[in-house]
């Protein structure tokens, strides 16, 4: 039996399940295992600036491609904490992502030894297991059993704990006959399949709700295929974007109290039947539940059993993978179809269809400080349906939501449930990483900018160009608007003179400057006509220095995006459109 050290043995399991990157940051106690990936071969990395940089870059990398793992590697002690943010943010998304810490030596664990913490226990809640290894021999089977539940049920992070004196310990281990344990997906029956489509085929206005359960069992291609066997229109959670192109006749908009479309929360309001698929019925998509169910009749389908009844009761519940199900849907559909027994939808498919024709948010202003709803009309422009777009929290991301377009599954890469402010620079590296050859391009505000641009530098040192749009209008946006509520405007403003580049007025950071002393590309733009061309040469810069391009755009300090507490009470604080000029990129043209 070939001998090894029990970090070999688990390089050589990495290698195995298909790891090909990793992203981290060496350090004491994580070092023999940094020795044998170096020695072990074929795993490329990718040293970030900070360990929690590292476990949103495996986010973005696992997020980007169907079967991605992503995997972070830190030391002990901050450095599994620093990364539990990714965590929890990959738990709430179910985003398999393997984080690998190092600890203090086994004799020493208990003795308050330097930066040894009890980061399994840390990270417990919010990983699908988190696991100290004290044995040598336990290392093959804990990394055997990590990537099994990455995969099996509801997708989800692992952390694994490799004290220093495990990873060092010689064990008995034989690669070339490793083989990964098979995969675990509960699979609905077809009474099941039968009885939720017979549901749906006896309501007057269905709905189908697609949720990041289709993305991640990488069934968009069924979703459409069942949507226009039947003529039920789509709506598409945050997380589900892109299952079906928004420019598709089907696709009804989201619905919602932020990220949401006009016409897509008009259509959810008329309908009667409702079934949603991979979604978890998140609180800003539904807003309160007695708007949200009143009237209509639910069939819920998910692949973790206790999701279904966690939010509210459905009507029918189906424990179950996406794809499997949508198997079934499908195959059901077909014999409906060749039997006669379709109902007719046309007319239902085409009230959302003159609803998105109608119902619209204006884009289209000349105001000089910019309005942040023409930096989007000029996104749309400036880049086509093949762009990945990646961000994660605030107004940016809302009104990037509501106006932005998105055509295909996983190119709308969101920090849905965490919303961590700082994901979006790593996440954008990883999945430019996981996709060197993708027109990837992030959104930010200026304050989520800030908290994580030192990883710009990764995508220098590492040649990762994608381009990042930043909007920037010196406050933190989404909280000032949630402050009207009790009448404040306090500690929100990040305003101030900057002494060093006064042409900037109030707007404070220099974000070129930074962005350029980070080794980066950067171009500041103040007038709307001027934005289009910025992004156009951002992209050649992009290609050009293969370095990540920043475009900031200067905003007016205060822009209130469409939001509200129901979503039959949507505030509209800005002029709607009112003639085609008024939104001009929009999917379908102004209907008047």
């Amino acid at each position: 039996m070939p001998r090894m050290t029990a970090a070999r043995a688990a390089v050589e399991i990495l290698k195995r399940e298909g790891v090909t990157q990793a992203f981290g940051v060496p350090g004491a106690a994580i070092n023999p295992f940094y020795k044998a990936l170096k020695e072990g071969g074929g795993i490329n990395h990718t040293l970030a600036r900070h360990v929690e940089g590292a476990s949103h870059m495996a986010e973005g990398y696992t997020r980007t491609r169907p079967g991605n793992i992503g995997v972070c590697i830190g030391t002990s002690g901050p450095a599994g904490t620093d990364m539990i943010t990714g965590l929890y943010s990959a738990i709430g998304d179910s985003v398999p992502i393997l984080c690998i810490t190092g600890q203090a030596p086994t004799a020493v664990m208990h003795k308050e030894d330097f930066q040894a913490v009890d980061i399994a226990a840390i990270a417990r809640p919010v990983t699908k297991a988190a696991t100290t290894v004290m044995e040598a021999a336990q290392v093959p089977g804990v990394f055997q059993q990590a990537f099994h539940l990455m995969r099996s049920g509801r997708p989800g992070p692992v952390l694994i704990d490799l004290p220093l004196d495990v990873q060092q310990t010689e064990i008995e281990f034989d690669p070339e006959t490793y083989a990964p344990l098979p995969v675990h997906r509960p699979a609905a029956t077809r009474p099941q399949a039968a009885k939720a489509l017979a549901m749906l085929l006896a309501a007057e206005r269905p709905l189908i709700v697609a949720g990041g359960g289709v993305i991640n069992a990488d069934a968009s291609a069924l979703l459409v295929e069942f949507a226009e066997l039947t003529g039920v229109p789509v709506v598409p959670t945050l997380m589900g974007w892109g299952t079906i192109p928004d420019d598709h006749d089907l696709n009804a908009g989201m619905v919602g109290l932020q990220t949401s479309h006009r016409y897509g929360n008009a259509t959810f309001l008329d309908s009667d039947f409702v079934l949603g698929i991979g979604n978890r019925w998140a609180n800003r998509h539904t807003g309160g539940l007695d708007v949200y169910t009143r009237g209509r009749t639910f069939v819920h389908v998910d692949i973790e059993p206790t999701q279904i009844g966690r939010i509210f009761a459905p009507d029918y519940g189906i424990v179950s993978d996406a794809r499997a199900a949508l198997t079934l849907f499908v195959e059901l559909a077909r014999e409906h179809r060749d039997a006669g027994t379709l109902p007719d939808r046309s007319d239902w498919a085409a009230s959302a269809r003159r609803r998105k024709a109608t119902l619209q948010r204006r884009t289209h202003f000349d105001d000089v400080p910019m309005k942040p709803q023409r930096v989007y009309e000029e996104m749309n422009r400036a880049f086509g349906p093949e762009t990945r777009y990646v961000t994660t929290i605030g107004l940016s991301q809302i009104a990037g939501a509501q106006l932005l377009h998105v055509y295909r599954p996983r190119h709308w890469i969101n920090c849905g449930q965490a919303g961590p402010l700082g994901w979006t620079i790593p996440a954008a590296l990883g999945v430019a990483t996981a996709d060197p050859e993708a027109s990837v391009v992030a959104l930010s505000g200026d304050y989520d900018f800030q908290f994580m641009l030192e990883e710009l530098a990764v995508g220098a040192q590492h040649r990762i160009p994608y381009v990042h749009v930043l909007v920037n209008n010196a406050y933190l946006g989404l909280i000032r608007q949630a402050q009207r509520n009790l009448d404040i405007d306090f500690q929100v403003n990040l305003e101030f003179e900057n002494i060093n580049s006064p042409e900037l007025g109030v707007y404070g950071v220099d974000h070129v400057k930074v962005v350029e002393g980070l080794g980066c590309k950067a171009l500041r733009v103040t007038e709307p006509d001027a934005l289009l061309p910025a992004f156009e040469e951002a992209k050649k810069l992009a290609a050009e220095y293969r370095v990540p391009v920043v475009v900031e755009a200067i905003l007016e300090r205060v822009t209130n995006i469409s939001m509200g507490v129901q979503i039959d009470a949507v505030n509209e604080w800005e002029p709607l459109a009112t003639d085609p000029s008024h939104a001009p990129t929009s999917v379908l043209p102004l209907e008047l």
